[in-house]
């Protein structure tokens, strides 16, 4: 299991702690510094750790290493359970396309939880080391920042999907273009899942007075909501711009059929007295009118192309050929 602990002090100071010696680092009341520690594992590991090395209650240890999770911010006990939404470096096969970061948070000490690699953790702890987090409040709302940030432009990407596939609609590349459409509603539906309780997961935050959040961090909470908010909207519109693409595909998919099938049915129909005259003149029994003169083949085919012609103006002037 993957663990890591840090004392950050509130003038912006970062020293990494031994996971195993927590307990004697941090004292019960802390003033001036606070603990994070962040847990990467599969579920029962976490839950075991938690246990074994912390003061937890068991409904929290539950609610942090729940398997199925949605946004959300909850006061509990001494603390309070914040669970976020955020893009992953998962595995293309996993049926979410955000994965969850569970966070409890007291004024002295914060645990995260993650099963996966949250995308935006580098730039988390490139901040962190910077020193621009100095106490719980600058930590949860740089984490909800990020996530934001790392979640905007893949938003946008779809956007930008959507309008290559409005700016190139044809039948002739359909097939290609439904699974493109396909793969941008599935992904827009599966965003927005968790875009819509994220935003109402962060204004709350943003509102509840707790001590360790301070007024810049509800500025930058209510940032993050708003952005989510944003995209919520975007991913609404892609999803239902998708819906429509794929309406249209259809059908064009229709009318290139119906197109189609009433150019064979011309074709048949000039064809049909052709063949009728062709396969009477062809029975072999006698009686046959002009079947010894030299000039009768060529007539035949001259009648042939008269009705042939005549049938085909008669479509023109019906207007079949629009």
């Amino acid at each position: 299991m993957e663990i890591k602990a840090y004392l950050l002090s509130k003038n912006g100071a970062v020293q990494a702690l031994d996971p195993s010696k927590l307990s004697s680092v941090v004292p019960e009341t802390i003033t001036d510094s606070f603990v994070w520690v962040h847990l990467q594992d599969q579920a029962e590991a976490v839950e075991q750790w938690l246990k074994n090395n912390t003061t937890l209650i068991d409904p929290t240890i539950s609610a942090l290493t729940a398997i199925e999770t949605r946004p959300r911010f909850q006061v509990m006990d001494t603390g309070v359970l914040i669970n976020l939404r955020g893009l992953g470096i998962t595995p293309k096969d996993d049926p979410d396309g955000l994965i969850s970061i569970r966070l409890w948070v007291e004024q002295s000490r914060v645990y995260s939880v993650c099963f996966d690699q949250l995308a935006a953790s580098a730039a988390i702890r490139k901040s962190m080391q910077e020193g621009n987090i100095r106490d719980p409040g600058d930590l949860i709302a740089l984490i909800a920042e990020k996530v934001s940030e790392t979640l905007d432009p893949v938003v946008a990407a779809l956007g930008d999907r959507v309008d290559s596939c409005e700016a190139r609609l044809s039948s002739d590349d359909a097939w290609e273009m439904r699974r493109n459409i396909a793969s941008v509603r599935s992904l827009a539906i599966s965003y927005r899942r968790f875009a819509t309780p994220q935003r109402q997961a962060l204004e709350t935050m943003a509102n509840c007075r707790v001590t360790w959040l301070a007024d810049d961090d509800r500025i930058h909470l209510h940032s993050a909501a708003d952005c989510f908010a944003r995209m919520a909207e975007e991913l609404e519109a892609v999803r239902e711009r998708a819906a429509l693409l794929h309406e249209q595909l259809t059908d064009l998919r229709s009318e290139q059929i119906d197109t189609r099938g009433l150019l064979l049915s011309i074709v048949a129909l000039i064809f049909l007295p052709l063949t009728f005259l062709t396969g009477l003149l062809g029975m072999n029994v006698a009686g046959i009118p002009f079947a010894n003169a030299p000039w009768a083949f060529n007539g035949v085919i001259v009648i042939c192309v008269l009705t042939a012609v005549i049938i085909a103006l008669y479509f023109v002037r019906k207007h079949w050929f629009r």
